[in-house]
């Protein structure tokens, strides 16, 4: 078998309502979404995180013509320096261009040999996976959304779990106002009861200080994770003096974080991002070794997502529940799409390779939204017009 061509087509993926993050705005994301051919007919779905890298995937795609994609090393060794430059260079869109298409070769081989991902990755030890419900405050729009107030947030999780039988929930609390958020953990927590999982992302929001104090308030309210609380792992180090919840990044620095003594405790992110689905097994492996937990982050189209399933069914270390913004996102790149929970958990897909099928109609739309709008914008805040929100907020 051949890869004859690899297309990359940008697409935008907005969600019914914006939430508030510490930049803005979060009204959704744009994703590449990838398409290797080969010889044979078979066709390879992949995703890669942004859309800065379309034409370094293009380039890609014109040197691996001719390559056999059952063969991944090899296809890498093509498209990715040594990765001790990739490091040097600081310029992280050569592994993120790859990483996309490597789960494309992926899906190429289950689909060439008939199997699943997860028989390809070593077998399932789980068939059902877990997400986390997501909660934020959101503006009203059309009679949606609306959370705006600690009540409003923990009604929300209150109709998720009476609507879909979920316990597992993560969230921003941002709006720059530590009472806020102190006093929405209360309400979400006696809301839910006990038995809930509550984590949070600030997204490098708070000062240490501020950070410290909201901690110290939200600790008796049994949160399990928080994420990125204050800008820097060495401020986490200092944070984690002053309390016991666990802390987790983006940022997928296992050096520093060993360096530290194991702060922050949790790395959340994308199998592009680390250059793949090989790569990300191994990244996961040496989280092991270290005691670091690791799960994925949100906002991926269903291709992506499909990874996902398929990597935790296979991979015991990841028993955390993974992000979604599955309820809130309204349109998909796969028939079907997007994924939903039930009861916390998505069974993972049966078909050959990801086991998710293009939905060339939807696909379209979600193209035609870049070319006319662009890409989505992370960093726009109504109450600032033209200015980028500061961090962090004291």
């Amino acid at each position: 078998m051949k890869i004859t061509a690899t297309k990359a087509t940008p697409v935008n993926m907005p969600l019914e309502i914006p939430f508030w993050w510490t930049a803005g705005y979060y009204p959704g994301t744009s994703k590449t979404i990838i398409e290797v051919e080969t010889d044979q007919g078979i066709i390879g779905l992949g995703e890669a995180p942004s859309v800065d890298v379309v034409e370094t995937i293009r380039a890609m795609g014109e040197v691996l013509v001719g390559m056999d994609p059952i063969e991944i090393a090899a296809c890498e060794k093509k498209c990715v320096p040594a990765w001790q430059i990739v490091q040097n260079t600081d310029d992280s869109s050569v592994v993120k261009a790859f990483g996309g298409i490597e789960i494309a070769l992926w899906d190429i081989r289950g689909k060439a040999w008939d199997q699943p991902l997860y028989k390809l990755l070593g077998g399932a030890v789980r068939k059902e996976i877990p997400f986390t419900e997501y909660f934020a405050f959101r503006p009203e729009i059309d009679g949606k959304g609306g959370e705006n107030s600690p009540q409003a947030v923990a009604d929300y999780c209150q109709q998720m779990a009476e609507d879909h039988g979920s316990s597992f929930f993560e969230g921003k609390l941002i709006l720059g106002d530590p009472e806020l958020e102190i006093d929405t953990v209360k309400a979400i927590r006696e809301r839910l009861g006990k038995s809930a999982m509550i984590r949070l992302d600030s997204n490098m929001q708070w000062s240490l200080s501020t950070a410290r104090h909201i901690l110290r308030e939200i600790a008796p309210y049994s949160i399990r994770n928080y994420e990125d609380p204050v800008a820097t792992f060495e401020e986490m180090a200092q944070l984690r003096q002053h309390s016991s919840i666990p802390f987790s990044t983006h940022m997928p620095d296992i050096r520093r974080i060993v360096a530290l003594g194991g702060v922050p405790d949790n790395i959340v992110t994308n199998f592009a991002v680390l250059g793949g689905i090989g790569r990300a097994q191994r990244f996961i492996g040496a989280c092991e070794a270290m005691g670091i937990g690791f799960w994925c982050y949100s906002g991926d189209t269903g291709i992506c997502t499909a990874a996902y399933l398929h990597m935790v069914a296979a991979t015991q270390w990841m028993h955390e529940p993974s992000q979604s913004l599955f309820r809130w996102q309204y349109i998909d790149v796969i028939e079907g799409g997007p994924f939903r929970q039930t009861g916390n958990v998505i069974p993972v897909p049966e078909g050959p390779g990801l086991g998710v099928t293009l939905d060339r109609e939807t696909l379209a739309r979600m193209h035609a939204d870049i070319c006319d709008n662009g890409p989505v914008d992370h960093f726009h805040d109504p109450a600032r017009p033209g200015q980028f929100r500061r961090l962090p907020l004291n």
